[in-house]
């Protein structure tokens, strides 16, 4: 009996049910980020505000911090990454950046200052710095070829769903015990919680060891990089200057009349977004080729930019925070399958010469936009916008993808 061929009738469905299906242990490292994110999110959706007006820091101070904790995010990106492929370990650097960021919320409950809330920002974001790489290199590992997005896809929605289920548990402390100092006291601590249990879980998953390169120094690390991966920095360093902290569009809602409460609602409605828009994302890139959902990712940013220079009401929020979710479920996954695709020796490296080239740049974007907010909010959004297109020209013109996959 013959075998159904790609354009017999069993043969799409066949196709189709190969990317549908899952490693196991995708969605164990999934369930490790909801927990995380769940953890993560319960401060971050209440962090800018509470930083300006509880604690009294200005938004210049919250531009820095903001920039601070993205640099710090990417500061070990590049060394956990060659620590990874160089030794072939994926799980041990995961599960010691999980552990550091879990630590660093202790400072949230012995500290409420505006520098002890500043230390603990920038801190947490080493540990998230030091497991990325490792962990996007062990994700994709585990996935398929023709099934990487969306493997991408569905651990950055099991990411998201944490992230919108810790903004509702926020929010439910704060509307049943008011917006005072104990209720914060609290949800610091009922945070802390689920993320000693995501360190707890990961322990349990087992390695997926790479292909060690034991006598690779840094130089020859980076030497042994893909053209094309190296081409792709330049258009993502671009679109690193345009994204600045989601902290601003929050300020933004705030400005238009959102109180601290309905905030974090509108926090929770940008992660479900996400959620439903990353699975499909990766199936659209799987499909139509990672780099064009790469740059249809830059059109969303710079398309909701434009927007947020002119919006003024709080249903026009309402659909920016929406179509901020579906940038960002493009953004933060397909981008990681994109590398995966370009540089398929070196992927903990690779993620991790991303991570550290677009944080360090996210420092001035947060740092620029503090300042032009300090003039005029639209001057920020203007700017992201302009920048968005710019990077969307200089990936057309290098073509990162001409000699990589699809």
């Amino acid at each position: 009996m013959s075998l159904p061929t790609p354009e017999s009738p069993a043969g799409p469905a066949r196709a189709d049910s190969r990317r549908a299906k899952l490693h196991p242990d995708v969605l164990k490292l999934g369930l490790v980020s909801f927990l995380t994110d769940l953890s993560s999110e319960m401060i971050f959706s209440v962090f800018a505000v509470f930083f300006t007006t509880v604690a009294g820091a200005s938004t210049a101070l919250l531009g820095l911090i903001e920039g601070l904790a993205d640099f710090s995010a990417s500061s070990l990106n590049y060394l956990a990454g060659w620590l990874s492929d160089r030794s072939g370990r994926r799980k041990w650097f995961a599960t010691a950046g999980y552990a550091f960021s879990t630590l660093a919320k202790l400072i949230l409950l012995v500290s409420s200052s505006i520098v002890g809330l500043s230390v603990f920002r920038v801190i947490e974001r080493l540990g998230k710095g030091f497991r990325g790489p490792p962990r996007d290199a062990w994700l994709s590992s585990i996935a398929a070829k023709e099934s990487r997005g969306y493997a991408f896809g569905v651990h950055k929605a099991l990411d998201k769903s944490g992230a919108v289920l810790g903004p509702l548990v926020a929010y439910a402390l704060l509307k049943l015990l008011g917006e005072s100092a104990s209720t914060y006291s609290l949800l610091f601590l009922v945070a802390f919680v689920p993320a000693v249990v995501a360190v707890v879980v990961l322990t349990r998953i087992p390695d997926q060891r790479g292909q060690p390169h034991a006598r690779e120094s840094v130089r020859q690390n980076w030497q042994q990089l893909s053209p094309a991966f190296k081409r792709f920095l330049l258009p993502a360093g671009v679109f690193a200057l345009a994204y600045f902290s989601l902290g601003f569009v929050l300020l933004k809602a705030h400005g238009v009349g959102f109180g601290m409460t309905d905030i974090v609602l509108l926090y929770a409605l940008f992660n479900m977004v996400c959620v439903v828009a990353a699975p499909l994302a990766g199936r659209l890139g799987d499909r139509v080729g990672r780099s064009s959902i790469v740059v249809l990712g830059y059109a969303f940013y710079a398309a909701l930019n434009v927007w947020l220079v002119v919006a003024a009401s709080r249903w026009e929020m309402v659909g920016i925070f929406c179509l901020y979710g579906v940038f960002y479920a493009i953004e933060e996954s397909q981008s990681k399958a994109f590398i995966a695709d370009l540089e398929p020796e070196r992927r903990a490296t690779a993620v991790g010469v991303y991570n550290l080239v677009t944080g360090g740049l996210y420092l001035p974007a947060s740092l620029m936009a503090g300042a032009l907010w300090a003039v005029a909010p639209g001057l920020a959004f203007g700017l992201a916008a302009a920048l968005s297109v710019a990077a969307i020209v200089v990936f057309g013109v290098l073509q990162p993808a001409a000699t990589g996959q699809r």
